[in-house]
């Protein structure tokens, strides 16, 4: 029987459930609302909690205190994600009472640090979502009081809280409308208990994966909707643009007792009074500050009014920055393009349409709007069109408009590569920004486009009975076609697309798909509709077999 579990036992609770979230993070990135493989939860949450295992590892004192502050900064400097910031915040909020205990803790205890973290999760989001991993951390920690009075001993204490979050879990679907149409549980809830069983592991010796945990929503009645988006939407970070002398960083710790939340939010406005590319996120334990400006020492002592400030970087990007703009100033044009994709051979067809720059970025892995804004600044033009080429990065794009300086940002609001690709060949250098602008999203209206990938579970959706491994088609709304092999599928969706109208269909081929395989099907295609020129490129994108475009 474990009545207690000591700092040497919680290092092996933290590294076994960082470990087993890292063993199964594949499984919970496919826990994607749309079951292609392009999630990137598991992924985000596992970063996370490898951050903070490093940071506890690089911790030679044994004391709980210590311990625990490493894990916290180690969490929320390798915060990646919404996933990965909500788990940062839980283990934050759980290393608060932990680390206050001097020799062991009990049950009782932990339960209290679950409290804790639950509090400090929802207070890191400004709108709270339901259905998310929010309410299964929150529902065990309501138990977890109960049931530690119940459950002295750690493993069947932590058995029981497991059992709760599971039941937590599988009722997301009912609490959030899109999990309940795709048929699966939340991403972030499946990361969460995989992390207690993880805990679970280290105190029984008993390890496991994702076995037990519901993936599936309860209900498999699925909605002929239309099924996009996530829940993407729950944190939304003010990021700035890099433009001041100083680059200063430092973490606020000690907090003051006084120091409220709104504290932090005021210290964030003053920030951004004196700089930019400012970053100020933390609770009541841990503040991590980022800001560029011209006067680094304003920033400590404004930071200096909430706590203690640790690890100061400063570093003096002024000499560079007057080089650049000097450079930039000789060599700036009028029009510039910036395209987002990913997969080698689509950054080389953008390049050859004279895009002056090309960002990685996509389904599976969308670009924030600084990344954006940074990319942009990098183009010495006055103007620059942007394509986003995915609907999730529209926004994102659009938010980057007021992150730049000396730029003025066009988005063309291109869905996917085929019509990035439409909008780049509708370039003028001779004609002017709006002329520019209506020739490129006008251009786009005449391309119809589709992806082929792989369905990474068992659902119904758009009138098709999926199951794991099934080739599908897809546009950017709903699944068109399905087979058992990629070129049927590929066919199909073709059909599925084409009109009359459409003289030419091309096929950008990607990771797994050979030069020959490509060749193979475009001869099909050219059998199938001999009036129509069929061509391939190599994409090299990632997840889907091929992009088609129909013009």
């Amino acid at each position: 029987m474990q009545k207690t579990v000591n700092s040497t036992e919680f290092r092996k609770m933290v590294a076994t459930g960082a470990r087993m979230l890292e063993i199964n993070r594949a499984k919970v990135d496919a826990l994607n609302v749309f079951p292609v493989p392009d999630g990137d939860t598991g992924t985000n949450m596992s970063l996370t909690l490898q951050s903070a295992v490093k940071e506890m590892n690089g911790c030679t004192s044994n004391r709980f205190q210590e311990i625990c502050d490493a894990v916290s900064k180690g969490a929320l400097k390798g915060a990646r994600g919404n996933s990965g910031v909500i788990s940062s915040q839980i283990f934050r909020g759980i290393c608060s009472v932990i680390r206050e205990t001097k020799d062991s803790f009990d049950t009782k205890t932990f339960a209290k640090a679950m409290e804790s973290g639950s509090k400090v999760a929802y207070g890191a989001v400004s709108i709270p979502k339901e259905g998310t991993i929010l309410t299964v951390v929150r529902l065990m920690a309501e138990s977890a009081s109960k049931l530690a009075s119940k459950h002295k001993d750690f493993v069947p204490f932590l058995t029981a809280l497991i059992e709760v979050g599971d039941e937590a879990l599988a009722k997301t679907p009912e609490l959030l409308p899109v999990l309940k149409k795709a048929g699966v549980v939340d991403s972030g809830g499946v990361g969460l208990m995989t992390i207690m069983r993880g805990f679970l592991a280290a105190l029984s010796g008993e390890e496991g994966d994702l076995g037990d945990i519901p993936t599936e929503a309860s209900d498999n009645k699925k909605s002929e909707d239309d099924v996009f988006g996530d829940n993407s939407d729950i944190i939304n970070l003010d990021l700035g643009e890099i433009e001041f002398a100083y680059c200063t960083e430092f973490f606020v710790i000690n907090i003051k007792p006084m120091t409220t939340l709104a504290d932090i939010d005021k210290l964030k406005e003053k920030l951004m009074s004196i700089g930019d590319s400012v970053i100020c996120i933390g609770d009541l334990e841990l503040i991590k500050v980022h800001v560029h400006t011209n006067t680094p020492g304003v920033a400590l002592t404004m930071a200096l009014e909430l706590g203690e400030l640790d690890r100061i970087k400063i570093e003096n990007m002024l000499e560079e920055n007057r080089a650049l703009k000097a450079k930039l100033e000789a060599e700036k044009k009028d029009m510039g393009m910036l395209a987002i994709c990913a997969g080698k051979g689509l950054e080389e067809i953008f390049k050859d349409l004279m895009c002056d720059r090309v960002i990685e970025g996509g389904q599976t892995m969308n670009p924030s709007a600084q990344d954006i804004a940074d990319a942009v600044q990098k183009i010495n033009a006055a103007n620059v069109f942007v394509f986003p080429n995915n609907s999730n990065v529209i926004l994102a794009a659009e938010q980057a408009k007021g992150l730049v300086n000396n730029r003025t940002i066009h988005v063309i609001p291109t869905k996917n590569v085929p019509q990035g690709f439409a909008a780049a060949l509708a370039f003028n250098p001779e004609a002017s920004v709006p002329e520019n602008k209506t020739n490129m999203t006008h251009s786009i209206d005449n391309v119809a486009s589709g992806l082929v990938t792989y369905a990474v579970r068992e659902t119904t959706m758009n009138g098709f009975k999926l199951k794991e491994g099934d080739i599908i088609g897809l546009d950017n709304k709903r699944i068109l076609a399905k087979s058992d092999n990629i070129d049927d599928a590929c066919i199909k969706l073709v059909k599925a697309l084409k009109n009359d109208d459409h003289e030419m269909i091309t096929l950008y081929y990607g990771e797994g798909i050979t030069e020959e395989q490509a060749e193979a099907l475009a001869g099909k295609l050219s059998e199938v509709y001999p009036d129509c020129d069929v061509d391939f490129h190599f994409g090299g994108q990632p997840v889907y077999y091929y992009m088609v475009s129909l013009e």
